[in-house]
């Protein structure tokens, strides 16, 4: 018996108030790319497309960015009517600082002739899962979100603006991320009256990218979507 209460004595829980204030910071290269008439119509404000790349282009050599999604179509000649974002993650191994990268679009955004209420979101992957993070974390940004074999965040899909179109992409024989992930939240989503699109691609892997981010429709698409607030 004074053995047992000995031990419960020991076990008593001592907790102790405390308070840090952290400071983060991380470092964030970047492409901006600005359409053709930007300069020549001085008083207009143009829409932007926020670009999050895949795992494969994390790290410290930007020009990895070009090998895919809008920047890699933008080396090949594709013009786009609006101004387009693409950072860089600098870490190969770990997920994107949305944080970082929402201060980066309001820097670039308060810098720059951009329309407020037309913001685009779109990833791929990596990338993909990190534009529905920020799709979460920041419902009142975007005019419109597109991705493309993107994990997601299933739970947490009533937190997305339900006035917010969206347009998912996922290869059937995915073997990196499964569709089963863009299935669950398609259907979360639709089933709370959502406006979502998806795209299936039939014997398709994990590069699904490559057919989606070829697809004239969704330039159009991003558009004719404007924040309706």
């Amino acid at each position: 018996m004074m053995l047992l209460q000995s031990c419960a004595a020991q076990s008593t829980p001592n907790l102790i108030d405390g308070e840090l204030e952290t400071v983060t910071s991380e470092k964030l290269s970047y492409y901006l790319y600005y359409p053709d008439d930007y300069e020549l119509e001085a008083n207009k404000e143009f829409p932007i497309l926020l670009f999050l790349h895949g795992g494969g282009e994390s790290g410290d050599s930007l020009v990895s960015i070009k090998r895919s999604g809008p920047p890699k179509m933008i080396v090949d000649g594709k013009q786009f009517p609006f101004l387009i974002l693409a950072p860089q993650n600098p870490y190969q191994k770990k997920w994107w600082n949305t944080r970082a990268v929402d201060q980066l679009l309001d820097s670039i955004v308060s810098s720059n002739r951009v329309d407020q209420k037309r913001i685009y979101l779109t990833g791929l992957s990596r990338g993909g899962g990190a534009a529905w993070e920020m799709a979460v974390q920041y419902p009142d940004k975007f005019a419109a979100l597109a991705v493309v074999c993107g994990m997601t965040p299933v739970p947490y899909a009533a937190w997305i603006d339900k006035k917010m179109p969206i347009w998912v992409f996922h290869g059937e024989e995915d073997k990196s991320i499964p569709i089963s992930e863009s299935e669950n939240m398609v259907d979360r989503l639709k089933g709370m009256g959502y406006d979502v699109q998806f795209t299936r691609y039939p014997g398709v892997g994990h590069n699904s990218w490559t057919q989606a981010y070829k697809t004239e429709a969704l330039y159009d698409w991003f558009m004719e979507q404007e924040r309706k607030d």
